[in-house]
């Protein structure tokens, strides 16, 4: 590697991992954001639209893909991916010190949704710009090595940002940090993003880029030739659906999900939850690099499908022996207590409310969210002209849910009562400091997660490199950014909704396991018959129209 490429892939790789930085922190600090920010509303309606504002940059990443992958191919790469990290840092440092609604009430709201929508659009832009900037920098047989360094930003980011608010936190102490210390973070991003600016403002155009603006094969509507001509079209509708798709639920499963289970459904604290999952990040991130420097070898395909297939086989058994570690009290009170929701099922909901907004107020779905909440296992026994719903544990009488202000209550203390452990209770594994892991709880668990991670590195590492490769140079970057931000922004960024639905739904805590399942294997079948090997394609080589010189599209054999 020349000290021009490392000079690249530094360059590129450190303001891709500010921006997952920026991007993150409103994430984890939601909380706090919804107080300060819609604290003109009641509790309910400020957590929907703290919600509402994470969403949305999540909904608005592919247009942001659209937008900036066409000034990208217009353009150049470096002078579209500088104005994305500007967007990214500016609207990060803005949140960092706009006032809160006590001040500027309504409209300090409404500024906030915007500069995440700001966030998301610039983050649709960054990916593929990085991505593409680097591919077309690599040597031919080099780069799914040279992009894997790209892949690592997402995890370095979400851990540059754990570490941070963790930082702050013990330095100004809860209560500074609630009232102001939460900005710190944010405001920090005005140093990452002069750092940023001024890497990149000093890096060269793309090569790639740089010969086909000479040659005058330049396309003059990138999005029209990019979604508009079948022959392309079918390239990334391929793309997303046989590997984006799966790679990123695998991602989502392995990093988010993980922390979701730990947290909401095992009732592990903050600290430890997120002690366990900063560890397997670190032990498991050095495969991004490992399996992109492998697809340069065997193939882009074998690895993302294969770690596909070894995730969607083996997430029952792993989830399954996290429970039985981190609380092993639940863990036996979902297998020997039963529980039963008796209700006429016609009268039930699928309560899928990935923005927070909607309400369900039927007895029924009352009764089991409430369940889901307590991460309580249950079975709907339908009884058909049933009115209203009842709660039976272990054989008791009926906990009715209509007309009853107290149902909540009764049913907390009715479940621990059965049997059920305290969300305290002693088995609970807990970490006291970050070096804690040398006991079996922790380290059975860091062993879990850093092997979700390496399932994470092994979809995630080639796929730069296998996007990059399935499109012309003239139509790359808006090509690459669209199936990727639809994958990764609506598959993997509606799984914690998706699968809350899916565990209301049924009573099976395990159960929305299934959503990332379901599409990874069908990600497998697909990947392997329509979507073609690229590890051997030359990129810089092309026929006169601008098209790849292999041919632009062959289904797999």
């Amino acid at each position: 590697m020349t000290a021009e490429e490392r000079k690249v892939i530094v360059a590129s790789s450190l303001g891709t991992v500010f921006e997952w930085y920026d991007f993150y922190l409103y994430g984890s600090l939601a909380a706090i954001i919804g107080l300060k920010f819609f604290s003109m509303f009641d509790e309910t309606t400020r957590n929907i639209f703290a919600l509402l504002a994470f969403a949305a940059g999540f909904l608005v990443r592919p247009f942001g893909a659209l937008v900036f992958g066409r000034l990208g191919d217009l353009v150049g790469r470096k002078y579209t991916f500088l104005v994305t990290i500007v967007i990214m840092g500016a609207s990060t440092f803005l949140v960092g010190i706009l006032p809160g609604s006590e001040s500027w009430g309504i409209a300090s709201a409404i500024i906030l949704i915007i500069l995440r929508c700001l966030q998301g659009l610039a983050l649709g832009g960054e990916y593929g710009g990085a991505a593409t900037y680097v591919a077309e920098h690599a040597p031919n047989g080099r780069r799914g090595f040279y992009t894997s360094f790209i892949q690592i930003t997402a995890t370095a980011g979400l851990f540059l940002s754990l570490l941070v608010i963790l930082a702050t936190r013990s330095i100004v102490g809860e209560t500074a940090f609630l009232d102001w210390g939460w900005r710190v973070p944010f405001l920090l991003s005005v140093f990452l993003l002069a750092i940023s600016v001024y890497i990149r403002s000093q890096m060269n155009e793309s090569p790639a880029f740089k010969k086909m603006k000479e040659e005058g094969k330049q396309s003059k509507a990138p999005l029209g030739e990019a979604f508009g001509q079948w022959k392309n079209a079918k390239i990334a509708l391929f793309a997303l659906l046989g590997l984006v798709m799966g790679q990123a639920v695998v991602w989502y499963t392995g990093q988010f999900y993980a922390l979701f289970f730990l947290g909401s459904v095992l009732k592990v604290d903050g600290f430890t939850t997120n002690m366990l999952i900063a560890w397997s990040l670190l032990l498991g991130s050095g495969g991004f690099v490992l399996f992109g420097w492998l697809s340069d070898k065997v193939g882009r395909k074998p690895i993302i499908l294969g770690g596909c297939l070894i995730a969607a086989l083996t997430y029952f058994p792993l989830f399954k022996l996290m429970s039985a570690e981190a609380n092993p009290a639940l863990h036996q009170a979902h297998q020997n207590i039963p529980v039963q929701v008796v209700v006429d099922q016609s009268t039930c909901s699928f309560q899928f409310n990935p923005t927070g907004t909607a309400r369900f107020t039927q007895p029924c779905d009352v009764a089991k969210a409430a369940l889901a909440r307590l991460s309580v296992n249950y079975r709907v026994e339908n009884q058909p002209g049933r009115q209203g719903a009842g709660v039976v544990i272990a054989g008791g009488a009926p906990i009715e849910v209509a007309g009853n202000a107290q149902f909540a209550q009764q049913l907390g203390a009715a479940i621990t009562a059965a049997g059920y452990p305290a969300a305290n209770n002693p088995s609970v594994v807990r970490m006291s400091g970050p070096f804690d892991l040398f006991r079996e709880q922790p380290a059975v668990l860091i062993g879990i997660l850093t092997l979700l991670v390496i399932y994470v590195t092994m979809v995630y590492g080639p796929i730069a490199a296998a996007l990059v490769e399935l499109f012309p140079t003239r139509i790359r970057y808006t090509s690459m950014s669209l199936p990727y931000h639809i994958g990764n922004g609506w598959f993997g960024g509606l799984m914690p909704a998706t699968a809350f639905a899916m565990i209301a739904q049924t009573g099976d805590v395990y159960f929305g396991l299934w959503y990332p399942i379901v599409i990874a294997l069908a990600t497998v079948v697909i990947g392997t018959f329509m979507v073609p090997e690229t590890k051997d394609r030359d990129i810089f080589a092309e026929n006169a129209d601008g098209s790849a010189s292999a041919a632009a599209y062959k289904p797999a054999r």
